[in-house]
């Protein structure tokens, strides 16, 4: 029987852990904060958007970076078989819009309580409040390659082990003790390590019209995120103003692709206000409402097409001065007025900064990574699992499935 040792006691940490163990493996998780799953307790706002109940096709389009790297991971261990293993423990699941999925509870700790239930059924080992401060390597001589022999604890204390698996994270949330330590061991070993920054994070804006919008949602409008005229992404959905710029599911899907973009001092997202007419019928609505509106001043002849909070806006973008009367519009002012709500133009000025993302983008490179066993191509015995891989998707329980498959993959493959 080997001796398996995972650092790091979040969500790919502990299916690792479950996973190494179920294989017959002596497993020792450790952990530095003083409970397990601490950033999976604040996902989803506190009730934890488990995972997705899409089909494969629809999940790999989900995801964002290297997507082929995670087939293995995925068809080993995929969203079907996370929620069978958590409701065989009695933690009910519930499938909502969008086939996201939640605890019927609506509360993220019974997660949690359900995996730590499994890691005492297979008796795993814990560790908690305890940090790694490095990796214990060997030359093997007959291979002629580094291999990883266990863990320096910051006590000063050595754990032995046949194969570590890495689950520390990235550096969203560092509050929860995603600090990047994980990163800089993989670094220190020679793995190369993919720029990383936030993402589905919020944006700044330019616009100063934008932060006396704060605390208005928007549903059901179109969204594109456009890089001079090349559009990078465009979505339907739900945004909101903030007291720095914009943010919502729509923005912070838009996050992903900030990074791809070569040129940020242009980068624009185009809002689309009412998605369902076109510029020629949006406008034909507008002159119905003129025309019932006919005798009132243009600033009190919106409130059928807009959220008040936002009309005093767009009635300042227009151009057309609040107090003329509506029959006294002209064609060409009624035609900007429409053109501006399904071009509404916001400038991006970068985005929030890893305390505000909800996860990291970059990590270590999976070039050197087997796809097929999550081992590294560089050291062996050492493996990976979860956000401190250059793996990333969009919201919507995606990125917690890529911790849990490529922590069941890392498990079991040792």
């Amino acid at each position: 029987m080997s001796r398996v040792i995972v650092v790091g006691g979040g969500a790919a940490g502990m299916m690792a852990a479950v996973s190494a163990a179920y294989k017959g493996h002596e497993t020792l998780l450790i952990e530095q904060n003083e409970k397990l799953g601490k950033k999976l307790f604040i996902t989803g706002k506190g009730r934890c958007n488990v995972t997705n109940a899409c089909e494969a096709d629809k999940f790999f389009e989900n995801i964002v970076s290297n997507p082929k790297f995670l087939y293995s991971a995925f068809y080993g261990f995929d969203n079907r078989q996370m929620m069978a293993l958590l409701e065989e423990t009695g933690c009910r699941l519930k499938i909502e819009r969008g086939e996201r999925v939640f605890p019927v509870s609506d509360h993220s700790s019974d997660i949690i309580a359900a995996l730590q239930r499994i890691l005492k059924e297979r008796k795993v080992k814990l560790n908690l409040k305890m940090k790694v401060r490095e990796l214990l390597l060997e030359e093997n001589i007959e291979e002629g390659v580094k291999q990883v022999c266990g863990v320096l604890l910051e006590n000063g204390r050595e754990e032995r082990a046949d194969a570590v698996i890495l689950a520390t994270g990235g550096l969203s949330y560092p509050l929860t003790g995603s600090t990047g330590d994980g990163l800089k061991m993989a670094e220190n070993l020679g793995h190369k390590i993919k720029n990383c920054v936030p993402s589905l994070v919020p944006f700044n804006v330019k616009e100063e019209w934008c932060m006396r919008l704060q605390g208005l949602s928007l549903k059901n409008i179109n969204l594109a995120m456009k890089e001079v005229n090349k559009e990078i992404y465009c979505g339907f959905g739900e945004m909101l103003f903030t007291h720095f710029g914009i943010s919502g599911p729509l923005v912070l899907s838009a996050s992903s692709f900030y990074e791809r973009c070569k040129n940020k001092e242009n980068i624009i997202c185009e809002i689309d206000l009412k998605p369902a007419l076109s510029e020629e019928q949006l406008e034909k609505r507008v002159l119905r409402d003129f025309e019932e509106n006919q005798n009132r001043q243009f600033k009190n002849a919106l409130n059928g097409l807009l959220p008040s909070k936002l009309i005093q806006v767009i009635i300042e973008l227009s151009e057309i001065l609040p107090d003329k009367k509506v029959n006294e519009i002209a064609r060409a002012e009624r035609k900007n007025l429409v053109h501006l709500m399904k071009h509404l133009i916001l400038h991006i000025n970068g985005t929030r900064g890893f305390d505000e993302a909800i996860i990291t983008q970059g990590g270590v490179s999976v070039k050197e990574v087997n796809p097929s066993t999550m081992e590294s191509k560089l050291v062996k015995g050492l493996y990976f699992a979860g956000e401190i891989l250059d793996l990333d998707a969009l919201t919507g329980g995606f990125n917690l499935q890529i911790a849990w498959s490529t922590g069941h993959l890392a498990g079991d493959s040792i």
